[in-house]
């Protein structure tokens, strides 16, 4: 994915999804890739070979982490999950985190 010759509205972005745990790439940059998610409901429990970096752009959400509290994340809030850790994502209302992680992860258009 190219980088954006024009910014990037992330409110619109978010507006077009429409189904909960909707993704987006937005952009890459130094081997990880920007992606906006539509956090709705629970996530089953799962873990990534790298760090995942969560930035909730609006609503609020939980990230669950196996062994340790969990983190509630609002507008603004930025919360890194450890590489190799077991953790879900949880919101009881709408919410959009922007999330940062490896490229090789699943590529969503």
């Amino acid at each position: 994915m190219p980088s954006p010759a024009e910014p990037i509205s992330i409110s619109r972005l978010a507006d077009s999804l429409s189904i909960a745990w909707d993704a987006r790439d937005v952009v890459t940059a130094n081997g990880s890739v920007f992606r906006l998610i539509r956090v709705e409901g629970t996530m089953d429990w799962h873990h990534h070979e790298e760090d995942q970096l969560f930035v909730c752009w609006d609503g609020t959400f939980t990230v669950e982490l196996e062994a340790s509290p969990a983190v509630e994340l609002n507008p603004g809030d930025v919360f890194v999950v450890p590489r190799g850790t077991e953790h879900k994502t949880q919101a009881n209302g709408l919410a959009h985190a922007l999330m940062s992680i490896g490229v090789h992860t699943m590529a969503r258009p």
